[in-house]
C-alpha cells in the first residue's frame, strides 16, 4: 500500500482562527502544481483523508483539479496540526485493515504531517515539510511500518 502525507499549500496568516486561514495566491499554486504532478504520475486515490481545517481543504480542491481522486475526500477530525500522529496511525491501521487500500491520500498540516511520517517509518527524525510537499510511504500493513521513499515540494518541480 502507498501512503502519501501531503501539507497545505501557503496559508494566510489573517483570519479569526487558525481553522479559517484561506490558502494565499501562492498556495493555490503549489497545491495546483502538485496536483499536476500526481496527475503526471499516474497516482489515484482509493482513499483520501482531509482536515477540516479551510487551507487543507482548498488544497486538496485545487489538487482535485487534476485527475487524482477515485473517490469523495472524507474529512476527519483529528488530523489538525495538534492530532496524534499516534491515534492517525492506529486509524490507518484500522481502515486499511482489509487491503482493498492501493493508495491513500491525507492533506493536513505541520506539526502532525511531519510527525506522522515518522511514526509510519520508524524514523527517529520527523521530516520537516514545505508547503504542499508530499511525503511518499511504501506501507506494509502485515508489519504496520512503511518505508519514506521519498518527499516532493513545489520548488523540486520548479
Amino acid at each position: 500500500m502507498q501512503i502519501f502525507i501531503m501539507r497545505h499549500g501557503e496559508a494566510s496568516m489573517e483570519a479569526e482562527t487558525d481553522a479559517q486561514r484561506p490558502l494565499t495566491s501562492q498556495g493555490q499554486l503549489e497545491a495546483e502544481l502538485m496536483g499536476k504532478w500526481m496527475e503526471k504520475m499516474s497516482l489515484e486515490f482509493d482513499v483520501i483523508w482531509v482536515s477540516p481545517y479551510i487551507r487543507a481543504q482548498q488544497t486538496f480542491s485545487f489538487v482535485s483539479k487534476s485527475s487524482v481522486a477515485k473517490a469523495a475526500p472524507r474529512t476527519l477530525s483529528f488530523i489538525t496540526p495538534s492530532g496524534s500522529p499516534g491515534e492517525v496511525h492506529d486509524f490507518i491501521d484500522g481502515e486499511c485493515a482489509s487491503g482493498y487500500i492501493q493508495r491513500l491520500l491525507i492533506v493536513s498540516h505541520m506539526p502532525l504531517v511531519s510527525y506522522l511520517t515518522s511514526e509510519l517509518t520508524s524514523h527517529q527524525q520527523a521530516p520537516l515539510f514545505q508547503t504542499a510537499s508530499v511525503a511518499e510511504i511504501n506501507y506494509n500493513l502485515d508489519t504496520m511500518i512503511g518505508e519514506l521513499v521519498r518527499m516532493v515540494s513545489p520548488v523540486d518541480l520548479c
